[in-house]
């Protein structure tokens, strides 16, 4: 990821809390909805999918299509969001 987007260095920026789904890079209104219907309402369970799945970024991006059909650009935002995230505070 050559560049990251002011919500992606918000998001890395402090402790995660209860923030909102739609907080992490990638992550609009319309996949935040699809999300939250299947009960991935906050950013850190969204987190905590991506910690089951060890961090591997194939199968992240996997889970994202299937789960809010996410597109390519999306998936990558979203998985360099939380990679970095975790660098930062894990």
């Amino acid at each position: 990821m050559s560049s990251t987007s002011q919500k992606h260095k918000d998001f890395v920026a402090e402790p995660m809390g209860e923030k909102p789904v739609g907080a992490l890079a990638g992550i609009g209104d319309a996949l935040g909805g699809r999300l939250e219907e299947k009960g991935f309402d906050k950013a850190y369970v969204v987190l905590g999918q991506f910690l089951v799945l060890k961090k591997d970024e194939e199968l992240f991006r996997d889970w994202l299509k299937d789960t809010c059909r996410a597109n390519v650009k999306q998936q990558g935002d979203c998985y360099g969001c939380l990679k970095e995230w975790c660098d930062a505070f894990l």
